[in-house]
Formats: C-alpha cells, structure tokens, sequence
C-alpha cells in the first residue's frame, strides 16, 4: 500500500469548522476566509479521503455518516493542537484555569489563595464557576473542582474533601433571648433557610433529613425561602436571616471568623463530596500538579483542624 501524501491541514480545519457549523458560511466568518475558499478545502478533503462528507442541499449542507465519524474525531484533535500551542507560547509564569462551583470558590478557595500565590508565586490562576462536565480540551481548562457523587468518566478524579452537614446560625441569632436556639425543636420558631443542592440527589441530606435525624417531630421541614446555591444560602445565614444547613468545607471560614455557630448536633454524612477533576495526562504538566498538590495541603490541613475542634 503507497503511502499517502500528508494531510492537507487546511482543508481539516475548513471542514471541522464547517461540521460544527453546520454552514459553510458560518465557517468562512470564523476561519477569516470565503465561503467559496470553506467549499473548496472541502472538495478537496473528499477528494484526499475518496469519501464524500457532505450533502449538499440548496440552502444547507449536512454531514454524510462518514463526515460525522471524521469531525468527532477533529474536533478532540484540533482542540488537543491548539491546547498544546498555547502552551508551548504561553509566558514564562504559567496561567492555570480553574473551574469550580461558585460556592467552593466563595467560601473555601478564595480565603485561601493568598497562600497559594506565596507559594507558588509564578503561577497564576484564572477562577471559573459552573458545575456542567468540563471538556478540557475544548474549554481549555486545567483543573476542575466539583461537587457530586464521583465517578465522572474519561478523567481523573480524586477525592479532596468530604462534605458532612449541620446547621449553622449567626451567632445573634444563637443568643436571642426571646427565641432560644439550644435544642432542635427551638427551629420551630425560627426561618429555615433551604438551598436547591439537594433537591432530588440521593444521599445530600436536606432539612426533612436532618429533623428526622435529630428526632424532632415539632418542626415544618418546608418553611423558609430556597436559594439557588449553597452560597447565597449561607449568606443569609450570616446575616442573621435564618438557619441553613451548612456543608462543612464551605463553613470552616465563617465558623473560624465567627460569622456563623453551630447551635446544635448532629452532622450528617453527604453522598456528595468535593473532587479534584482533570484530564489523565494533567500529572505531566507540573503547574496543574502545584495546584493540585496544594489543594490536597489545604484539605488535610482542614481535617486536622477539624479533628482537633471535635
């Protein structure tokens, strides 16, 4: 078999780009070229390939089966290339993105980078919130922390922090003499704060979850406004708004601070935990493991405290 000549580079990135497009138009605005010039980088793929990879209709153009399996596969391949080019032009101090929940970036990370720069002072991070799956290569993200279950798939993921949860209050709201807060049917006379973090997970322990652990009968597991994160929950909590339950990690700064105090027991376990996410060939890039191994120095650092406290 005659080997063949290179592959036109050109015409891949034309029809990757038409591909995710779906338009030769579209693609000729992003690659800064004619549709005519995205039209005929095609051609000539197809005619490299032997295949056809489009089927051209009078106003659109949609993928043969044999085009769908090539721009699968271009799209990891092209985002793998322009991965590997920004880092080999990147500048001397590294730039690592992060991605992560806006509540471990609020509560846990933020009041701990000041640590990391002293550190690690010529690297530099970029912090992103969200809690979607992260495509690496395509979003150009280092390392992701997330909140779940585990057992995310095509990466690595490794355990950082569990995430018991119990109430927490401002301490005002602690000392009010009019409304005590000492035992758990005291809930009955105050606001129970609710975040959506565990509606309909398995195993993320919820107010209901925590009176029936508790043993209290006497309190409406309902009352009180849901915020869309744990953060903002948190956030009335310390403004004296009510009583949220607090996850652990996210807690440990205000209860340090005394923002917030724990009225009363018990802790539950979570089925949810807080992960260190990344791509299985990230331990080959040194700034990624910096950071990684220092996350893992604040969490231990977290438990001893913890175990002390207890």
């Amino acid at each position: 078999m005659q080997p063949r000549h290179p592959a036109p580079l050109n015409a891949l990135r034309a029809f990757e780009t038409a591909a995710r497009c779906l338009s030769f138009q579209a693609a000729a605005t992003q690659l800064f070229v004619t549709p005519a010039a995205v039209s005929h980088q095609v051609k000539r793929l197809e005619a490299y390939l032997g295949v056809e990879l489009f089927r051209r209709g009078h106003r659109a153009v949609e993928l043969t089966p044999a085009g769908e399996a090539l721009a699968a596969s271009l799209s990891d391949v092209f985002a793998q290339l322009d991965l590997a080019l920004n880092r080999a032009t990147a500048p001397k101090a590294a730039h690592l993105r992060v991605s992560t929940v806006e509540s471990f970036a609020a509560k846990w990370l933020a009041p701990r980078l000041h640590r990391f720069h002293r550190d690690c002072p010529d690297l530099k991070l970029r912090i992103e919130t969200g809690n979607e799956p992260t495509d690496f290569f395509r979003d150009g993200v280092d390392v992701a922390i997330r909140y779940g279950p585990g057992g995310y798939s095509g990466v690595d993921a490794e355990l950082l922090m569990d995430a018991p949860v119990f109430p927490v209050c401002a301490p005002a709201l602690r000392s009010d003499v009019q409304q005590s807060l000492k035992v758990p049917d005291d809930l009955s006379h105050h606001t129970l704060l609710h975040d959506e973090s565990a509606a309909g997970r398995p195993g993320v322990p919820d107010w209901r979850a925590w009176l029936d652990a508790s043993g209290t009968k006497r309190v409406d597991a309902s009352r009180g406004p849901v915020f869309a994160s744990i953060y903002l929950a948190q956030e009335a909590a310390v403004a004296g708004h009510g009583v949220a339950l607090g996850v652990a990690p996210l807690v440990e700064e205000d209860l340090q601070r005394g923002r917030l105090v724990r009225p009363f027991g018990p802790s539950l376990a979570n089925a949810y935990a807080f992960w260190i996410v990344r791509r299985h060939d990230a331990q080959a890039y040194p700034a990624v493991e910096a950071f990684c191994q220092w996350l893992r120095k604040e969490a231990a650092e977290q438990d001893a405290h913890g175990a002390n406290e207890d």
